[in-house]
């Protein structure tokens, strides 16, 4: 592999300057686990030196602090042994890593393609598609908005978070979950006793349904009955209700 210049940076801000452990101590133990010899070894960054494990160095080494400058630290590729040091670091990915400007690039990239695709599918929902997202991320009555304020929201949605857009889009139980909130609007379910327990409000049955756990979502308890062997007559009855 050829010898490159590398460039850290600081994952704690960008102070003027910061001094990084340079060498394993008792009251600061600076070890690496060499799998291969199972065994931890002490690190020890020396100028004058070919290997940044001390027990490969000999006893004329020449110790230099590490120092990153308003959050960084260049290491030319004439300084293999520090950019091993830093490697094997125990801070590192912690407190700093390397910067690597390809794979940056990349996943910038990959956010960017992302959020279009997200942004296009959201662009493509119909706007019953679009009222049953409203339903279910947001918790909202599409009919008390605009058509223009449904879709500006879920085109925001969608721009703000494409992945967790996406998610919800694949998620099989979405079109059920925005049904249950459906027999809610229509008020074929009713909550009573502070919301503690959920009633069927249709013309022929104004039974309780059933009851909702201390700290459970009413609308994932009601989803999960009328999913359930015990629950499919009762759906059945609440979706000829809403036809």
């Amino acid at each position: 592999m050829t010898a490159t210049d590398k460039v850290y940076k600081l994952l704690i801000g960008n102070p003027l300057s910061y001094t990084l452990a340079s060498r394993n101590q008792q009251r600061f133990p600076l070890m690496w686990y060499d799998e291969k010899k199972n065994q931890n070894r002490a690190l020890r960054y020396s100028v004058n030196q070919k290997s940044p494990f001390e027990d490969e160095q000999d006893g004329n080494a020449i110790l230099e602090p590490i120092i990153f400058e308003d959050g960084f630290l260049n290491v030319p590729r004439t300084n293999p042994v520090l950019q091993a040091f830093l490697h094997y670091h125990p801070l590192n990915q912690k407190i700093f890593v390397e910067i690597d400007e390809e794979k940056e690039a990349y996943d910038e990239v990959s956010d960017i393609n992302i959020e279009i695709d997200a942004l296009v599918e959201a662009r493509k929902l119909s706007i019953e598609q679009i009222e049953t997202l409203t339903r279910v991320m947001f918790g909202k009555d599409p009919s008390i908005f605009t058509t223009a304020e449904l879709k500006r929201d879920i085109l925001v949605f969608a721009k703000n978070d494409p992945r967790g857009f996406i998610n919800i889009l694949n998620d099989p139980e979405l079109q059920f979950q925005s049904k249950v909130i459906l027999f809610f609007e229509k008020n074929l379910l009713t909550f009573r006793n502070n919301n503690k327990e959920i009633w069927f409000n249709t013309p022929t049955n104004k039974k309780k349904m059933i009851s909702v756990p201390f700290g459970e979502d009413p609308h994932y308890i009601a989803a999960g009955y009328l999913s359930s062997d015990e629950g499919i007559d009762s759906l059945k009855m609440l979706e000829a209700s809403i036809l």
